[in-house]
C-alpha cells in the first residue's frame, strides 16, 4: 500500500512539473483520490490552531468535500481551468477562529462561482478576482 501510495505522489508531482510550462487545463484524473491542507491565503502563510488545517478532497467522480470552520461537499465540475461545485452544501457553525470563519465565505464563493484552478508541484491553487487560496498535496482519499 505504501509503494501505491508513493507511486500515486509520484506521478501527480511528475503531472504538475508537465502543468507548469504548460497551458493546459487541469483534469479531473490529477485532482480525484487527492487531499490537500491550505497553506495560504492571498500570499500569506495560514496560521490555525493545531490538528485544525483547512482542506479540500477530490474523490470518486469529482466528489468535492472539505473543511475551513466547516465542512463542506458538493458535485465539482471541471471547464477548462475552472472549478464549480454545483449544489454546495456546508455545514453551519461558528468558530472560535474568525479567519476560518471568513475563508468559510471565501471557499463557498470561489467553489460555487467558479475558481481559477491550476497544479503545479503538490501545490494546487484556486483564485478568482479577490482571493488566491494555495494548498499542498497531502495524501491519497481512500
Amino acid at each position: 500500500m505504501k509503494k501505491l501510495a508513493a507511486l500515486m505522489l509520484a506521478s501527480v508531482a511528475l503531472s504538475g512539473c508537465a502543468q507548469s510550462g504548460s497551458p493546459s487545463a487541469v483534469t479531473a484524473q490529477q485532482l480525484q483520490h487527492h487531499r490537500f491542507v491550505l497553506e495560504s491565503v492571498n500570499g500569506a502563510a495560514l496560521a490555525t490552531p493545531q490538528g485544525n488545517k483547512p482542506e479540500i478532497s477530490f474523490g470518486e467522480n469529482m466528489h468535492v468535500s472539505g473543511s475551513m470552520c466547516n465542512r463542506f461537499t458538493g458535485q465539482g465540475a471541471l471547464a477548462g481551468n475552472q472549478l464549480t461545485v454545483a449544489g454546495m452544501a456546508s455545514t453551519r457553525m461558528l468558530c472560535a477562529d474568525p479567519q476560518l470563519n471568513q475563508l468559510d465565505q471565501v471557499i463557498g464563493e470561489l467553489l460555487t462561482n467558479g475558481a481559477t484552478i491550476s497544479l503545479a508541484q503538490q501545490s494546487l491553487t484556486l483564485q478568482n478576482g479577490q482571493h488566491t487560496l494555495v494548498y499542498k498535496l497531502q495524501d491519497l482519499v481512500q
